[in-house]
């Protein structure tokens, strides 16, 4: 190689390095503090090379300055703030709602596609500006309270058949040793095929359903092939667009609109009706789905409920393709299969580790069941269980269903009162907020790593901010889901509580070791072992 090519290949590694360093530059001139970068990695590097746990990383950055209201970061070379302020938080995602309505686009901001035929790109957390506004307001009269009573009945029979399973297991002679997160995914697999999908599959008789089955493949199928399909997305926009690329395997988007519109094809030929999402989709094709005049939902699924804004409750005009609302349940699936499922493992586990609370919520279920006088449980009966909400409430404090969230800034927006002086926030950069290091934050929850319900009491809520709760998200953008989650847990809950004790088993991690593994949400290295015993309560 002679000194000619040596100066160009110098020359050009010089450029790329100043490219890269400049871009590190960015927060020199805010008056916050930066957590200083690694070049090319930025504070990624702990994480992206399986040092850390997601839990131990966010609160790494977040205590760097714990008197700072933000701070900086970088994620690889994209500059983040983090919001360590509940003010901050309320006043980005709800106030100034309309500089930060959008989550960070997977594209970039130039190449992202209002027409993608993907799944992911046309779900509700994927969507973007007005589409987004008007999907909310399309898909928001499904999630009220009056239509989770109509879908409480689909709910109850899942978690009904989960203790006669059970049951019937625990009567053959022997204690069981079971893995939570493996039961409450099949749990949630049997409530999103029932909800979302319109068919009864039972995961824990027929382990090897073909919905349960297409569903684990699926998620196996994004764990492996996500870091490639994400690095594509974000480098070659372009060629992302026309390969199509989406977060799920051809394989699995075929059975899984073939599923639902076959379904949609039985019912408008029989004319079937059934409480249900699939029902839902059928109502807004006939424009047949809007918000009560006279309902004012609140919190009347507990104390994490998040309330629909103006945006879902507005008018629109907006005609839907069948890809778009499918796209909805492919989120939903994805809830019900990961997030409540280990949201559930995790309550579980602290109802066995704290034998006095979990004594104390039998109790109250017991008292529950007796004053049903042998009838149904029923969606109100579940709501006025206040202990209940309790337990659930400060699960969700504990373990969070997403550790963080983010919003994207559309437009220059100034920033006041955080800083010792006046700063802008440039358009198109993300906001972070580290939701799991607030809820663990003892400045907001003294003694934070204890499992205390009582935190939640009538007496004690009026002393959690509201911007340091934040377990399905805050302002417009939160999850529309949170009926539904709230009463997929309770009612699992009330089944398995009511008939059977939790104890530690010999597998039992205490404390729980977090895999490094999962960079988006909480999963445990080695599972969440329980045993599970018989209390000899039938009915």
């Amino acid at each position: 190689m002679d000194w000619i090519t040596w100066s160009a290949l110098v020359a050009l590694i010089g450029l790329i390095y100043y490219f890269f360093a400049k871009k590190y530059e960015y927060f020199d001139s805010k008056p916050i503090p930066l957590v200083r970068p690694t070049f090319l990695l930025g504070s990624t590097a702990p994480i992206l090379f399986r040092r850390r746990n997601v839990l131990t990383h966010v609160n790494e950055i977040y205590y760097t300055y714990p008197d700072a209201k933000m701070i900086g970061f970088f994620d690889l070379v994209n500059p983040i703030y983090m919001l360590r302020d509940p003010e901050t938080i309320k006043q980005i995602a709800i106030k100034d709602f309309d500089f930060f309505s959008d989550h960070t686009p997977m594209l970039s901001p130039s190449e992202v596609d209002e027409d993608t035929e993907t799944l992911f790109g046309n779900s509700l957390f994927a969507l973007r500006g007005q589409k987004w506004r008007d999907m909310r307001a399309t898909l928001s009269p499904a999630f009220t309270g009056r239509k989770m009573r109509h879908m409480f009945e689909l709910v109850g029979e899942c978690g009904k058949s989960m203790a006669s399973f059970f049951r019937a297991e625990l009567e053959k002679g022997e204690d069981l040793e079971l893995e939570m997160k493996d039961v409450f995914s099949r749990y949630g697999n049997d409530v999103i095929a029932s909800v979302a999908f319109g068919i009864s599959v039972d995961s824990l008789r027929d382990k090897e359903n073909e919905f349960y089955v297409k569903g684990k493949d699926m998620l196996k199928f994004n764990m492996l092939k996500m870091l490639w399909k994400v690095i594509i997305m974000r480098s070659m926009p372009s060629l992302a667009r026309k390969l199509k690329l989406d977060f799920t395997d051809a394989v699995f988007i075929k059975y899984f609109k073939g599923t639902i519109e076959d379904n949609m094809k039985q019912r408008k030929t029989h004319n079937i009706v059934r409480n249900d999402m699939i029902q839902m989709l059928m109502d807004v094709q006939r424009g047949a789905l809007s918000h009560q005049q006279e309902e004012k939902d609140g919190k009347d699924a507990g104390f994490a409920t998040v309330e629909e804004s103006a945006v879902g409750k507005a008018t629109h005009s907006r005609t839907w393709s069948n890809n778009e609302l499918i796209a909805q349940c492919f989120l939903f699936f994805l809830a019900g299969f990961e997030t409540t499922s280990g949201g559930l493992s995790f309550l579980l586990y602290e109802l066995c580790v704290n034998p006095e609370i979990q004594q104390r919520l039998h109790e109250e279920i017991l008292q529950t069941s007796d004053s049903l006088n042998g009838q149904p449980l029923t969606y109100e009966t579940l709501q006025k269980m206040e202990y209940m909400d309790m337990v659930v409430s400060e699960s969700l404090r504990k373990w969070p269903p997403m550790p963080f969230t983010d919003r994207y800034c559309h437009r220059d927006y100034l920033f006041e009162g955080v800083a010792e002086k006046p700063f802008i926030m440039e358009k198109q950069s993300t906001a972070w907020i580290p939701i799991i290091a607030i809820h663990r934050d003892a400045k907001y929850y003294p003694d934070p790593d204890k499992f205390d319900p009582e935190r939640f009491s009538k007496e004690n809520r009026s002393r959690i901010l509201a911007g340091a709760y934040l377990p399905f998200g805050v302002g417009p953008r939160n999850c529309i889901g949170s009926r539904l989650a709230l009463m997929e847990v309770k009612s699992a809950v009330y089944h398995l509580v009511k008939e059977f004790e939790f104890v530690p088993s010999s597998k039992t991690e205490i404390p729980l070791e977090l895999s490094r593994k999962n960079t988006f949400g909480l999963q445990t290295q080695n599972g969440v072992w329980l045993k599970m015993k018989s209390r000899n309560v039938i009915g």
